[in-house]
Parts: structure tokens; sequence; C-alpha cells
């Protein structure tokens, strides 16, 4: 018995050791420099001076509820259809979902600047048939397109996950029951397919919510998110205090986010647990 405990503790050592080092570490960091000044005194300045961030937290948090609901209106019909097709189609689509995500996070949103721009491609066969340029590049609209392009798959996927894995003999009992197909999805799809549903959001909704490249190159840096705060604080005031203290609330926010995602979950294969 004591021999397998040491095994267990010698297996596990170096997960611990990577969880100390990347992630409990670098914790107490941001929360020493959130409440220290330069000199190293401790001080709640960073944290009252929060409140000139009030609209930047209110922009991200709406800009990352709107890419999360399109997200999710658009990746559950289609996780429904991948599940429902043949092994063949499933992989084919799959490809096509996971294609995007080979190539470089900054590569496919730049990429976009290029379709979106008043002399894009988008722009170019609009004029072609006598509409525009539309003015659709430096908008909120482009910013949560970007998020939506970027972070899609992730809804995608765990909805495909938990869905594939359904028992449809429940739908054709219902059916036989006298359910219609809105009757179905209410009162059977979904309430199974819930824990994808959460996982989805949740993996959208955080980084939707503090990412900054999306909202810098498609913005053109006027709809500042929190991420655009943070990583000026960092790397052009150079303020690591007030930076860590913007970087320590919208830690918080996430892992309260996350908490409340649980709470609708039902702890089945698919659901974020922390």
């Amino acid at each position: 018995m004591k021999q397998s405990s040491a095994v267990k503790s010698f297996i596990n050592a170096p997960y611990l050791l990577w969880s100390v080092l990347f992630i409990i570490a670098p914790m107490i960091m941001v929360v020493y420099y959130a409440f220290t000044d330069r000199n190293g005194d401790w001080t709640l300045a960073n944290i009252t001076a929060l409140g000139a961030y009030s609209q930047t937290f209110i922009r991200s948090i709406w800009y990352a509820f709107v890419a999360t609901l399109i997200c999710l209106v658009l990746a559950y019909p289609l996780a429904y259809i991948m599940s429902r097709s043949s092994m063949s189609k499933q992989r084919t689509i799959m490809m096509l979902v996971m294609l995007p995500m080979w190539m470089n996070f900054l590569i496919r949103t730049y990429s976009w600047i290029t379709l979106l721009a008043n002399t894009g491609i988008i722009n170019t066969l609009l004029s072609k048939i006598g509409i525009g340029p539309l003015h659709m590049i430096n908008t909120p609209g482009a910013v949560i397109l970007g998020m939506i392009y970027n972070f899609l798959p992730y809804m995608i996927l765990p909805i495909y996950s938990i869905m594939s894995k359904l028992d449809y003999r429940l739908v054709e009992a219902a059916q036989d029951l006298g359910c219609n197909s809105f009757g179905v999805l209410k009162r059977v799809i979904f309430p199974l397919s819930l824990p994808g549903v959460i996982s989805g959001i949740t993996m959208v909704f955080v980084p939707s919510v503090s990412t900054f490249y999306i909202s810098q190159k498609l913005g053109g840096g006027k709809y500042l998110l929190v991420g655009d705060s943070i990583e000026m604080q960092f790397q052009s005031a150079y303020n690591y205090n007030l930076g860590a203290s913007l970087s320590l609330v919208l830690m918080v926010m996430i892992i309260i986010c996350m908490i409340i995602m649980n709470k609708f979950a039902d702890n089945e294969e698919g659901a974020m647990i922390i």
C-alpha cells in the first residue's frame, strides 16, 4: 500500500511542479504586484484606479457575450447535423471546422483586414453589383466577427462531442408519445446536450473577454478591451502594478463566470468542472 502511494506521488510530481511553476506562482505574482507600488510598498491605489476602466470592462463583457451568443446559435445546429450524419460526412465537416485552426491565430485575424477593408475583397465584390463600399473595418461588428471566427470551433466541438453520444432512442420515444420537432428539441435533445453547451459557452466567453489582438487589428484600436489595457500597461506604460490589478480583476471575473456556468452543468462528460 505504501509502495503504491509512493508510485502515485512520483507520477504526480511533474504535474504538481508544473502547476506550482506555471499556475500558482504567476497568480501569486499578479496578486503581489496588484497590491504594491513601484517601490514594493503595499497600496490600494492600483485597485482604486480601476474605476477609470469601468467602460472597458463593460465593453469587454458585452462584446464577449454577443460573440458567445452568436457562436451558440451557429454551432448548435451544425453540431446536431454533424452528429446525425454518416461517419464520412462527420470527418469532412470536422476537417472543415478544424482547418482554420491549423493556421496561426495572428494570421487568421489579420486576414480579415484584407476582407473587410474599404478596398478589400468583400467591398470590391459589392461594388461590382452596385453596393458599397460599406465601412466594415474598425467597427465593433468587425471585432465581434473576429471573435466569432476565431472561437467558433470551441463551441462546435464540445456540443458535437455530447450530441454524438446521445441515445436517439429517447428521441424516437418522445416522438411516439406525441412530441413534435420543437418539443423533442426542448425536452430531450437540449437537456441532454446541456453539458456540451455549458462547456462551449465557457470556452468561447473566457478567451473573448480577455482577447486583445482582435480588437487592435479589426477595431483599429478604437474599441479598447481589458486585454488591450493590460497589454498597454505592460508594453507601453511599463506600469506593471496597474497591469497586474487589471489582470487580477479579469482573473476573478473569469473564475466567477466558470463557477456560474458549472452551476448549470450536470457534471457529465463535456462539462467544465473546477
